[in-house]
């Protein structure tokens, strides 16, 4: 019962967060016995029950508050309307007479209001819509103001055909069938400021407190030790509005009777209503504030003190923002990305200082085999230090320098939204490394599972998966399978598993001359051959792929024969570029001279310090070329 302990906790160090919306897809921290719903109809009413008007919602606006009973919370089909705001099918008492093809429950949902009314916690605003439904002519109203659109023989229409110069009704752009549509409630009366039940927080005390006065029973709860009103169904909904899933549920009371090991599900475990209502909004609040969603799975990282932490998710320029990004705008300086590395360590320190030492941290990973049940399938708790020290540890051990990240930024001349292309030094995001190792088009389930994989190797500081660097390393000597932009980002991240994987070595991001390894050497060599021949093709306007492009994979597998296939290949080009061409000859020859005879001549394959000797190779020419220009720049002027 820890995680459902930590959560409690959570949610009562965040009471003043209780109903903020703080962002546009964002579920905001609900009061207990209240849900969301997306709802399509909003129907205005003054004070005596009379409709005034209607519209129909627009997508950005729908996410609505409501009351719920833990049988309407948790509903999935059948009978359990809603106390308030409701589909046609509760609220509409002439549903039936407009064709409605489900079963109409507005006896049940008046019988409820009408209860919650008559009780000592009624509110003028539930008195108004009570005796507004009981007209019957809610969809007479609705089809009359062109909210609900009916066909000719008077009943609603099931599916809009489009026809040319006809404009399609609003109602079809934000509800899959009419008879499907959410109504709200807005109540106008003079001097309230707030006419809109699902934002009324008095009508959110008043239902709360009705709705615990109508249940009976105590037990021990398993959370605080106290005997307290049982919760008899839990939430679901914690992932995103359409989650039916449930981390806690018992149905098993016909066939195997709780496999024979109880009578009742309290027997098992028993939680308070209260408990368990603030633990699951708590928990669906976090995901929807900071998690990371991807399918079926759900990771979210926080403290229980309500306190901002970074999300163990990301690359750094997402845990950054683009406020934080460095101003400059090179496409591919180096400095840039050494300042994001600087200012990444700056803001963990921030957070420190922030959280302090002590601060409780929670790590939680969520699943779900079936659309009913769901698992926590990763949990951590650790301090505030240990969570920033192991995150900041991931970030140095795995860093390498990447250039395939872009963010979206205003241009300051046109005022449009761009892409720019940020380099920076640091770790890969797990989702950029499942796709790296798999390929875009993989298994969602499997990019899913890798990166649950990796969650350890970030929060407890253990290994890469062996397998998953291997598979990285695969696609990254495969190069001629890959656009170009794509085989550069496998290649950083193949650089990134490497280090990591192989930390013990002391690999540096730069080129590291002292370095004699044989197949840090051979890494070196197709890299210098690589470039020579992409120059001189450049120079003649010539646009295919270099002979080491397309013998890298074999080159990783037999690298002296494929060597020696290679040289001969670069006479031309040595002849083409000339001259030019002495300083990488040079350097070539260099690298042969640094190899030990018996290694230079083995044809054994290579292992993934290749990689790391090609790209550090591939970004010390980069970073000479830059310097060259600048050097003819300033020379020029």
């Amino acid at each position: 019962m820890s995680w459902i302990q930590k959560l409690y906790e959570t949610y009562n160090n965040c009471l003043p967060m209780v109903g903020v919306e703080s962002g546009h897809n964002q579920v905001p921290l609900l009061p207990i016995c209240h849900t969301t719903q997306k709802a399509q109809i909003e129907v205005v009413l003054d004070s005596a029950g009379n409709f005034r008007r209607a519209r129909v919602i627009p997508r950005d606006e729908a996410r609505t508050i409501i009351p719920c009973t833990e049988a309407s919370g948790g509903r999935t089909s059948g009978e359990a309307p809603h106390p308030l705001c409701d589909k046609l099918q509760y609220v509409a008492k002439d549903y039936p007479d407009f064709g409605g093809s489900k079963k109409s429950y507005f006896a049940s949902y008046s019988s409820q209001l009408t209860t919650w009314d008559e009780s000592g916690f009624s509110h003028p605003k539930i008195r108004a819509i009570r005796t507004y439904i009981e007209k019957g002519n809610l969809i007479a109203d609705l089809v009359a103001h062109n909210i609900l659109i009916v066909n000719s023989d008077g009943k609603l229409l099931g599916k809009w055909d489009k026809k040319e110069n006809v404009e399609t009704p609003k109602i079809f752009d934000v509800a899959g069938s009419q008879e499907d549509a959410f109504v709200r409630w807005v109540v106008e009366t003079p001097g309230d400021p707030e006419p809109r039940v699902w934002r009324d927080q008095a009508l959110w005390n008043l239902w709360i407190a009705y709705y615990l006065s109508t249940r009976e029973g105590e037990s021990l709860c398993y959370v605080t030790g106290e005997s307290e009103l049982p919760a008899v169904q839990h939430l679901a909904k914690l992932r995103n509005d359409g989650d039916k899933a449930k981390l806690i549920s018992s149905n098993d009371n016909d066939g195997f009777t709780y496999r024979g090991r109880f009578t009742d599900a309290s027997q098992a475990a028993a939680v308070s209503l209260d408990v368990s209502q603030k633990a699951h909004l708590a928990l669906r609040w976090l995901i929807s504030r900071q998690g990371y969603r991807k399918g079926d799975l759900a990771i979210v990282a926080w403290s229980t003190s309500g306190k901002p932490i970074p999300k163990p998710t990301d690359d750094p320029l997402a845990f950054l923002g683009i406020d934080e990004l460095p101003d400059d705008d090179p496409a591919s300086s180096v400095t840039t990305a050494q300042e994001v590395a600087v200012r990444l360590k700056k803001k963990i320190a921030g957070y420190g200082q922030r959280l302090g030492d002590t601060s409780d941290i929670v790590v939680l990973g969520l699943d779900s085999a079936t659309p009913g049940r769901m698992a926590i399938t990763f949990y951590r708790e650790l301090t505030g230090s240990e969570f920033l020290h192991r995150l900041e540890g991931w970030h140095e051990s795995c860093q390498w320098l990447h250039r395939y990240s872009r963010v979206e930024v205003v241009d300051p001349r046109t005022g449009q939204t761009i892409l720019r292309h940020v380099p920076f030094i640091g770790a890969p995001a797990p989702a950029d490394i499942a796709e790296a190792a798999y390929g875009e088009r993989a298994d969602d389930r499997l990019k899913q599972m890798t990166i649950l994989r990796l969650l350890p190797c970030i929060i407890d500081g253990q290994p890469i998966p062996r397998d998953l660097v291997e598979s990285v390393m695969r696609r990254a000597c495969n190069r001629i399978a890959l656009e170009k932009w794509e085989w550069d980002k496998v290649l950083s991240i193949a650089c990134s598993l490497i280090r990591k994987y192989y930390r013990k070595e002391g690999y540096e991001m730069t080129l590291d001359p002292a370095r004699k390894t044989r197949d840090y050497l051979y890494g070196r060599l197709l890299a210098l051959a690589d470039n020579m021949e992409e120059w001189a093709l450049s120079t003649a306007n010539e646009r295919r792929e270099t002979n080491a492009t397309r013998l890298m994979q074999r080159f990783a597998e037999r690298p002296f024969t494929t060597w020696r296939t290679i040289e001969l290949a670069l006479k031309p080009y040595k002849s083409r570029l000339g001259k030019k061409a002495n300083r990488l000859q040079a350097l070539i020859d260099e690298v042969v001279s640094s190899f030990a005879p018996d290694d230079f001549c083995s044809d054994k394959r290579l292992s993934g310090e290749f990689l790391l000797g090609y790209h550090s190779q591939r970004e010390d020419l980069r970073s000479h070329i830059n310097k060259t220009k600048d050097t003819d720049d300033n020379e020029d002027n």
